[in-house]
């Protein structure tokens, strides 16, 4: 067993949001207890003296250290956290303390990395640790981020961000996904993937999921529909039509429509394909399934290729997807022949040669009349352009 202790230190100060400071910890804990081969997340509160520090939700949380007693050891993880205050017109702002800044500085050069939860960004950044780096932060203080500090990068639009050895988190919950991101990082996708199950989250959302991903924005509020999403989840593999979902809630197929709209403010149909996107993303970033497998079990038939395909495109594997999906839709391996006549080279590199079965249609016009791999494949643009 591995007993090298990581230390993760977490800045403690007046008004700082809780879920920043308690979320991270527990997480790691999940970690350690997962994996005895592990390496040791020792997780501590770090702030300016011993006393009690009150959070922005009245809770009092004790520290286990000052900054001064750290200032001699060195830290695996420093994790910033973020605090706001609200105006009369609900409008936000975070809350930068120049002390803390400064600690934070003081801290960072003897972290392997560091990390922001929220608007703890606006912190790293007032400390120079963003320049010339790209980074996230809670959508409603995005802006400010960018106007405040030019030489930063903003995008608000990722759950988190990894920069070097910099990683920036949304808010407030992503603190969540960006500890699963330090654990996937150290100790590997499968444990990572098995806290997130102990931590019942709805799945480990990649880094370059949206701030307000399909479970986020389609919150249903009555049981009947919380159950149907969890039943489409549990069956993206099968055909999941209106008649078969109106038929499990024992309604009928226009009263089902009507729950979607009102509930989550969509079709079924569109939330369903929402869904099989997100997760089909999901195992193509975290795992080493195949696209055809990928596409199997998220039920992905042919007709859906093309959606498909701009799912498959994020994580840069558009000539495997096209390949298997142009096998998949024409029936066929890779042939070099077809009907007996033995191709060029350049149309047996071309890949739409491969579902080429009308020989009447010259192969550079058969290229240009499937953008799906047009689009993406230069030796069927350069075919094309020379058979005009």
């Amino acid at each position: 067993m591995n007993t090298v202790e990581r230390l993760i230190v977490i800045v403690l100060f007046e008004g700082v949001d809780l879920l920043d400071v308690t979320g991270p910890p527990e997480v790691f804990h999940l970690a350690r207890r997962e994996t005895e081969e592990a390496a040791g997340y020792g997780v501590v509160l770090a702030a300016e003296t011993m006393d009690p520090v009150v959070t922005a939700a009245g809770v009092r949380v004790l520290p286990d250290v000052t900054f001064e007693a750290l200032s001699a050891r060195s830290v695996d993880t420093l994790i910033v956290p973020g605090s706001v205050e609200a105006d009369g017109d609900h409008r936000v702002r975070p809350l930068v303390d120049p002390a803390v800044v400064k600690r934070v500085a003081q801290l960072a050069p003897r972290a392997r990395r560091v990390t922001s939860v929220c608007v703890g960004a606006h912190v790293l950044a007032a400390a120079g640790l963003l320049d010339g780096k790209r980074a996230t932060t809670h959508w409603s203080t995005a802006r400010q981020l960018e106007a405040d500090h030019p030489a930063v990068e903003v995008d608000a639009d990722p759950i988190f961000i990894r920069d070097g050895n910099v990683w920036t988190g949304a808010g407030i919950s992503a603190c969540l996904d960006l500890s699963l991101a330090l654990i996937a990082d150290d100790l590997g996708e499968a444990v990572a993937l098995r806290v997130a199950r102990q931590l019942v989250m709805y799945l480990k959302r990649p880094s370059g999921q949206s701030q307000f991903s399909v479970p986020l924005e389609q919150v249903a509020t009555t049981r009947r529909v919380e159950e149907l999403r969890h039943y489409i989840l549990r069956n993206l593999a099968a055909p999941l039509t209106v008649a078969h979902l109106a038929e499990h809630a024992h309604v009928s197929d226009r009263h089902l429509t009507r729950i979607f709209k009102t509930e989550l403010g969509t079709t079924p149909h569109a939330y369903i394909e929402s869904v099989r996107v997100e997760q089909a993303r999901n195992q193509l970033e975290t795992t080493d399934a195949t696209v055809e497998r990928v596409a199997t079990a998220n039920g992905f038939g042919t007709t859906d290729t093309r959606r498909f395909l701009g799912v498959v495109a994020t994580r840069g594997r558009v000539d495997q997807a096209a390949s298997s999906l142009c096998r998949r839709s024409a029936g066929v391996s890779q042939p070099s022949v077809l009907r007996g006549r033995p191709l060029s080279s350049a149309a047996t590199a071309c890949r739409c040669s491969r579902v080429w079965t009308d020989r009447s249609v010259p192969l550079g016009k058969y290229c240009r009349s499937r953008p799906l791999v047009f689009a993406l494949e230069p030796r069927c643009q350069g075919l094309a352009g020379s058979q005009k």
